[in-house]
C-alpha cells in the first residue's frame, strides 16, 4: 500500500481563506452591482441575485467540502465518462428547442428555471484527461506526435465551445493546457509552435464574422464607437476612472444604473474599481495571488505526476480566467464574457469552479493517485522495429526518470 503524504497545512489553509474571502467579497458586489438594475427594472426588491449567488454559493461550498475529503482514486476512473457527458451535452446545446439562446449566444441548457453551462463542465473535465494522459503515457513528450489524442480532444472541445459562440471560454481552455504541458515539460518550441498557430487561427475566427470583427476593431480603440459597439468597454473604463484611489464608497456606484451592461457578471470588477477605487482591485488581485502561490506550491510538492500536474492544472484555471476577465475590463483584451472567479454571478461557473477547489485542497491534503503507466507505442521509426515494442525499453531505459538532459527536454517529477 502507498505511505500516505503528510498534508500542508499552510497551502491548505492559504487556499480556503483566500477562496472564502473571494466569496465574501462577491456577495457583497454582486448585490451593490445589481440591486439598482433590478429596483428599476421593477423585478424585486433588489435582493434577487444576491439570493441566487448565496445558495449557488452554498451548493458548490458543500461540493467543495465533500470532494476535499473524498479519496482521489476515484477522479482517474471517471475521467472519461465526465469527458463524455461534457461532449455530449455541448452538442446538446447546439439542437435548436434544447439549447437556450441568450444575447444570440446559445451557450445554456435549461430545465424549468434552472439553466447551466455545459463548457464549464467541459473545462474541468479537459484538466483531468489531460492529468491522466501525461501521467500515464511513459515518454509521451518524446515525439509532438504523441500529444495528437489531447490536441484533438481539446481542440475539438474548444472548436465546439467558440462555435456558441463563447471565444472566451475557448482560449480559457487553451491557456490552461498550455500550462500543463509547461508544467509537464514539454519542449518551448513546440509551445511556441501551437501559440503560433493559434493566434493566426483565433484572428482567423474574429475576422470571420461581421459583430467579432467590429469587437476586435472596437478594442484597439473603443471611444470612436462608444455609443454602439464600443459602449460597454467604455463605460467599464469610465467606472474604472471614476474610482480613483479609494473608490466612492460601497453601492455608490454610478455606472451600474443601467449604464454598464453585465454589471454583475462580466464587469463586477469595474464596479470593484468605481466603489473601492485601485484598492478594492488590488486586494481581488492580492487574493488571486494568493491561490497561484499556495496552488503552484501544492503542485510542487504533490506526490507522483499526477496529482502534481491536476494541480498545476487546476491552478491555472483559476489563474487563466481571472487575468483573461480582468484584462478585459482594463481594456487591454477584446471583450471575451469570461466571468471573474468566484466573484462574478454565474451558477455553473461558481459552482465548478468551487468543485475544481475542492480538487485543489485534496492534493494540498496529500491526495494522490497511483497510476499504472502504459509503455509509449511512437510508431515505426523507419528501421522495421516499433519503439514500443524495442529490446532495449523492455530492458529498463524508458522504465527509470529520464536524465535532465536527455533530449534537451525536461519532465515533471514523477
Amino acid at each position: 500500500m502507498a505511505r500516505r503524504r503528510h498534508p500542508h497545512p499552510l497551502e491548505q489553509n492559504i487556499l480556503l481563506t483566500a477562496t472564502l474571502c473571494l466569496l465574501a467579497f462577491g456577495a457583497v458586489m454582486v448585490f451593490s452591482a445589481s440591486s439598482a438594475r433590478t429596483l428599476l427594472s421593477g423585478q424585486g426588491d433588489g435582493t434577487q441575485f444576491l439570493v441566487k449567488y448565496v445558495g449557488y454559493g452554498a451548493v458548490g461550498f458543500a461540493v467543495l467540502l465533500f470532494v476535499s475529503r473524498r479519496g482521489l482514486d476515484i477522479v482517474p476512473r471517471i475521467t472519461t465518462p465526465l469527458l463524455g457527458v461534457a461532449f455530449l451535452l455541448l452538442l446538446l446545446v447546439k439542437l435548436p428547442g434544447i439549447g437556450v439562446e441568450v444575447n444570440g449566444a446559445r451557450r445554456w441548457l435549461g430545465f424549468g428555471p434552472l439553466q447551466f453551462q455545459p463548457s464549464e463542465i467541459m473545462k474541468v473535465a479537459l484538466i483531468l484527461y489531460a492529468a491522466k494522459l501525461l501521467a500515464e503515457r511513459k515518454g509521451i513528450l518524446r515525439r509532438w506526435q504523441n500529444l495528437m489524442p489531447l490536441g484533438m480532444v481539446a481542440g475539438g472541445a474548444a472548436m465546439l465551445i467558440a462555435s456558441q459562440p463563447d471565444l472566451g471560454t475557448a482560449l480559457v481552455i487553451c491557456f490552461t493546457m498550455g500550462a500543463m504541458l509547461v508544467a509537464a515539460g514539454a519542449p518551448i518550441r513546440w509551445l511556441a509552435t501551437v501559440a503560433g498557430s493559434g493566434a493566426f487561427l483565433v484572428l482567423v475566427y474574429a475576422m470571420s464574422a461581421g459583430y467579432r470583427r467590429e469587437r476586435l476593431m472596437t478594442f484597439l480603440d473603443p471611444w470612436p464607437h462608444a455609443a454602439d459597439a464600443g459602449f460597454q468597454s467604455v463605460q467599464g473604463l469610465i467606472a474604472l476612472g471614476s474610482g480613483g484611489l479609494t473608490g466612492r464608497g460601497i453601492g455608490e456606484s454610478q455606472q451600474k444604473n443601467l449604464f454598464l451592461p453585465e454589471a454583475h457578471t462580466d464587469f463586477i470588477l469595474a464596479i470593484v474599481g468605481e466603489e473601492l477605487g485601485v484598492l478594492g482591485i488590488l486586494a481581488i488581485l492580492f487574493l488571486y495571488g494568493l491561490i497561484a502561490y499556495a496552488g503552484l506550491r501544492v503542485a510542487r510538492n504533490a506526490r507522483g505526476t499526477y496529482a502534481k500536474l491536476l494541480a498545476a492544472g487546476l491552478t491555472s484555471l483559476f489563474l487563466c480566467q481571472g487575468l483573461l476577465n480582468v484584462f478585459t475590463v482594463l481594456g487591454l483584451a477584446p471583450l471575451t464574457g469570461v466571468p471573474l472567479p468566484f466573484i462574478s454571478y454565474g451558477s455553473t461557473n461558481l459552482i465548478v469552479l468551487l468543485a475544481a477547489m475542492g480538487l485543489l485542497l485534496n492534493v494540498a491534503a496529500g491526495g494522490h493517485v497511483q497510476l499504472r503507466a502504459v509503455p509509449d507505442v511512437r510508431g515505426s521509426r523507419g528501421d522495421g522495429r516499433r519503439s514500443g515494442t524495442n529490446g532495449r525499453d523492455r530492458g529498463g531505459r524508458d522504465g527509470g526518470a529520464r536524465r535532465p538532459g536527455a533530449g534537451g527536454r525536461r519532465r515533471a517529477a514523477g
